[in-house]
């Protein structure tokens, strides 16, 4: 029964890692308003949608993953009982398998595409697509920041349901 225990640390603290997604994507949301109400600069103006854009995606974000992660939440614990085994070695496949996009995509992929897109930036002079820089740039930020901390998380349950596989057999 321990496992439902570190499940539940797990799902937890993936669901307020979604509240960020959410919170982060209204920042970006009303930073885009603002920036509508009130800026005056050309960059400030071409902010305005890329920054929507990206706020909207975030939100979307921290929605799918809340839905996700109390789904399962509340699902886990009932399954367990059911057939722990089967349990186990379906979480122990999916954390395996998260684990290794996360460091492919979110360790590598994203940080190559923050760099890239910083470069382009930098080197032009149209303010779209500066502007759309920066908001690919902030949101890949965020990503990688919550991404980078959802993988610690990931590996610690990974850890603790290959000793759980161990107990059972």
């Amino acid at each position: 029964m321990e496992i439902i225990k570190y499940f539940n640390e797990w799902a937890k603290a993936e669901i307020i890692a979604s509240f960020y997604f959410m919170f982060i994507g209204l920042l970006y949301a009303l930073g885009s308003f603002c920036l509508w109400k009130i800026g005056e600069a050309p960059l400030s103006r071409a902010l305005i949608i890329p920054l929507l854009v990206s706020g909207i995606l975030l939100l979307g974000a921290g929605v799918g993953f809340y839905v996700s992660n109390k789904t399962k939440l509340n699902n886990f614990e009932m399954d367990y009982k059911s057939d722990p085994e089967k349990v186990i070695n379906a979480e122990l496949e999916r954390t395996s398998s998260t684990i290794k996009t996360y460091e492919n995509v979110a360790l590598k992929i994203f940080p190559i595409i923050i760099i890239i897109t910083a470069l382009i930036a930098s080197f032009t002079s149209n303010v779209n697509v500066k502007a759309i820089g920066i908001a690919i740039i902030a949101f890949f930020l965020v990503l990688v920041l919550l991404d980078s901390q959802a993988l610690k998380r990931m590996q610690i349950y990974n850890r603790q349901l290959n000793v759980m596989q161990v107990d059972l057999k």
